[in-house]
């Protein structure tokens, strides 16, 4: 395997365990908040996404990067959704 790819394959990994340990130290009354605005990163995911998608040379990064538009996509919808519970909370009956 091609040095460089390793390289992100472990950066990767590190990122993941790191946004666990981060997420498991935010205290319950900012995970909402936190989640609405991770919509504006996850729409960059996206554009990033389709952009590999466009410049895909083998089955491999297609279908990681259609892989990575669904996911994407699913978390900015999500986000949305908890959002507008969240504002909904705040409406008067």
């Amino acid at each position: 395997m091609d040095p460089a790819t390793l390289s992100l394959i472990y950066l990767v990994v590190l990122m993941i365990f790191l946004g666990i340990e981060l997420i498991g130290h935010v205290p319950s009354v900012l995970h909402t908040p936190l989640m609405s605005g991770a919509n504006a990163i996850h729409g960059v995911v996206i554009i990033g996404s389709i952009i590999v998608m466009g410049m895909a040379d083998d089955a491999l990064s297609l279908t990681l990067g259609f892989i990575a538009v669904v996911l994407g996509t699913l978390n900015v919808v999500g986000g949305f959704v908890v959002t507008n519970r969240m504002l909904e909370m705040f409406k008067k009956k």
